[in-house]
């Protein structure tokens, strides 16, 4: 049984995969097992392309959008207003599913290349070491988005005792897997990270192929991964070391230069995910609230939105595949300010990292006026700065639900029509719930 599943998900691994890899020669009624690098490389390929785009599909729930009959259609309103109002226990049938098994599927891959290193062919050390490098990043990636979505925030509650997601770190499909503690998932993304270190050889992947780990995605992983666990320290040395190594980041005040989240950027780091799609683009319009909060001489407000008319605007920075992005310095760069603040000893570096973003999103007047301010904050103020430019910078970039979760889970209240939706202050909803469809195969899954 193992055996033929293995097959089949590799049969359906190369059927998948764009021309870009050579596995596509592989023909169903001919060899379906991979031996070499260039077959292995394609069997990852498939894996990336296999990454949901949920982090794009849970904007729905945060507070950047609003959908209205003014500007989602019919089928954008059957299929995201269910999310979007948080409507867990009794959603359409046309809502649209997150990725719950399309996770285990690229865990599945990925295992598969570990446990078989040893037997690739036709590759030199490095490539192979490569390849088992990218791997376990791909495990830890997954595992982390998992626990993120269906699972309580690490710094809101036991993480030794609260139940996180199942972990995954092997191939057997007929073992029936059960939940791990919140603690137990993240050590293991830490341990992968540690892996992947020792074996990534590529510093950098050029423009087009970084959609695949390379060496300075590691520590940019471990800056956001340690935010998260609220380990300041730990995420400000990753952001200070992966800074150390890429620093670059868009002038906005270049109106020739790609925008930040495009895989074309100077910023990009590694860009698996359309974070929000065409279908997620054209469903909602940028909340009133969000555009406000965009001071005079903010460059981001006309080059990351456009307006449709006096009172609606529309994302730039999204609806198609340029706009690719998993990680990028511009984020690095607000987790070492966030972390130098919640230090309380590294005021001065945070002030740096901060400004050192907004040179190069600001007009230079309002950055002049904007480091005046910066300079007389006290650190409570520069800590709620760097959470407001947060917000202002990666709108829109898969990071908004996510931080709401890990910092005070507030209100949101939403109005569609005449109906008013609400999630309450530490709602249960901030959780997604894991599939009935998965607790029913599996009992053990359940809250």
């Amino acid at each position: 049984m193992k055996k033929t599943l293995i097959i089949s998900t590799i049969l359906s691994a190369a059927i998948l995969l764009t021309t870009c890899d050579k596995f596509l020669d592989i023909k169903p009624t001919g060899k379906v097992i991979p031996e070499t690098a260039a077959e292995y490389r394609g069997l990852l390929t498939q894996a990336y392309n296999s990454v949901p785009e949920d982090r794009g599909l849970v904007t729905f729930r945060t507070d950047e959008g609003i959908m209205d009959e003014n500007i989602s259609s019919v089928s954008d309103i059957d299929s995201y207003k269910n999310i979007w109002t948080w409507e867990d226990d009794a959603p359409a049938g046309s809502t649209v599913s997150f990725g719950w098994r399309q996770y285990y599927h690229v865990l599945f891959i990925a295992n598969y290349v570990l446990e078989n290193k040893e037997n690739i062919t036709q590759g030199t050390p490095d490539e192979i070491n490569q390849l088992v490098g990218e791997a376990y990043m791909l495990r830890a990636y997954m595992h982390f988005l998992l626990v993120n979505l269906y699972a309580e925030p690490y710094t809101h509650v036991q993480p030794d005792t609260a139940k996180g997601i199942p972990l995954k770190l092997n191939t057997d499909t007929e073992t029936s897997l059960s939940r791990n503690t919140v603690e137990e998932v993240y050590s293991s993304i830490i341990n992968d990270l540690n892996a992947a270190e020792q074996h990534l050889n590529v510093s950098e992947w050029e423009t087009g192929l970084t959609y695949r780990f390379s060496k300075i995605a590691v520590d940019a992983f471990r800056s956001r991964l340690y935010l998260y666990m609220g380990k300041w320290e730990e995420s400000y040395n990753a952001a200070q070391r992966m800074l150390s190594k890429k620093n670059q980041l868009v002038d906005l005040k270049n109106s020739s230069s790609p925008l930040p989240n495009s895989y074309k950027s100077v910023e990009n780091l590694v860009s698996i995910e359309q974070i929000m799609t065409s279908q997620y683009n054209r469903a909602m319009r940028i909340s009133n609230a969000l555009l406000k909060k965009y001071q005079s001489g903010d460059l981001r407000k006309s080059k990351y939105y456009k307006a449709q008319t006096a009172s609606i605007y529309l994302l730039k920075k999204g609806g198609n595949n340029e706009y690719r992005c998993s990680f990028r310095t511009g984020e690095i760069y607000l987790n070492a300010a966030e972390s130098a603040f919640r230090l309380q000893n590294k005021d001065n570096e945070g002030k740096a990292f901060l400004l050192k973003l907004l040179e190069h999103r600001l007009s230079a007047n309002a950055y002049t006026k904007k480091v005046l301010q910066i300079d007389s904050m006290t650190n409570a103020e520069l800590l709620a700065e760097t959470l407001n430019q947060r917000e202002l910078e990666l709108a829109y970039e898969g990071h908004r639900w996510f931080d709401l979760r890990r910092l005070s889970q507030p209100k949101i209240e939403k109005q569609f029509g005449t109906e008013n939706y609400v999630l309450n202050n530490n709602d249960v909803r901030y959780t997604l719930k894991i599939p009935a469809e998965a607790v029913s195969a599996n009992p053990g899954l359940a809250n």
